[in-house]
């Protein structure tokens, strides 16, 4: 177990906007505000997507990511930038392996399986929008060569527990350097929804002498978080998963959840990470 947490904001996603919560990221200078903010409360990683600074919509372009990752890395020179391999339909899966090629960033998101992704009002239910995200494995398997290549540390984004089986027949090939760094996804309409015994199934599958972290939708987010301190594992937080805070509040920023997961590991009996530390915690390749 390691004795201190690793803090991630995921700054701000693909599908939170202004209208939602007004902190929400849409500029590169945003974004660094965003980053700064988090890292001064204690957070070591920061996930980053890509926005139409005047609207607010996704972008999946390499030049919005540079622009992002650089006004980052201007104003937060310390922090470990883990840039999202993420994309949508009609968007050239290419193209997510040329993000990876282009920025070389230290970390990136490595997503594991084929899924049905939906937003749905979890009230009603009533599905928003939804599409077929795919990562088939000539794709998962071109982006992880690429990722060796670069010394980009993969963070397996695990939605379910086919994504984790096939990242196992993958690790078979030599794609990966180890230890390996796996992140669990809970509540993902689409994925599996948080509860104890999917964490504990989790971890028991994955590799000895792996390292992970937990993130969740909404309340979820808070839930596996709290689990995951007490169990050796790190946290990640963020507007990109939830816009709001255990009382329901609008959170004032992603600095804000950072706070919550720096009181959460404390009274886990447990220390925050710095950058330097988290590197060697989730084995981030030397450069």
């Amino acid at each position: 177990m390691s004795d201190n947490v690793v803090i991630t904001a995921a700054l701000g996603g693909s599908a939170p906007k202004k209208s939602q919560n007004p902190a929400v990221p849409y500029t590169p200078d945003e974004f660094a505000e965003e980053a700064y903010k988090a890292w001064n409360e204690g957070a070591s990683i920061v996930h980053i997507h890509a926005r139409n600074p005047a609207t607010g919509e996704a972008v999946w372009d390499v030049e919005s990511f540079q622009a992002i990752y650089r006004a980052i890395e201007a104003r937060c020179p310390e922090l470990i930038i883990n840039v999202t391999t993420s994309g949508r339909p009609p968007d050239p899966l290419e193209g997510r392996i040329e993000r990876i090629a282009v920025i070389q960033p230290e970390m990136a998101s490595f997503n594991t399986n084929s899924m049905n992704l939906a937003f749905l009002d979890w009230k009603t239910p009533e599905v928003k929008s939804e599409f077929v995200y795919p990562n088939p494995f000539w794709f998962m398997e071109k982006l992880a060569r690429t990722m060796l290549e670069t010394k980009t540390k993969p963070e397996c984004e695990i939605f379910d527990f086919g994504g984790l089986h096939n990242i196992l027949i993958l690790r078979r090939m030599d794609l990966f350097e180890e230890p390996m760094h796996f992140q669990f996804v809970f509540g993902v309409a689409g994925g599996i929804p948080f509860d104890l015994h999917a964490l504990a199934r989790l971890r028991d599958l994955i590799p000895a002498g792996s390292s992970w972290s937990v993130c969740g939708v909404s309340k979820q987010q808070f839930q596996a978080g709290m689990v995951a301190a007490v169990n050796g594992g790190h946290i990640r937080v963020g507007l990109e998963d939830n816009i709001r805070m255990p009382n329901r509040e609008l959170a004032k920023g992603n600095w804000e959840q950072v706070q919550w997961a720096v009181q959460v590991a404390k009274l886990a009996g447990r220390g925050v990470a710095g950058p330097d530390e988290a590197r060697k915690l989730v084995n981030i390749p030397a450069r």
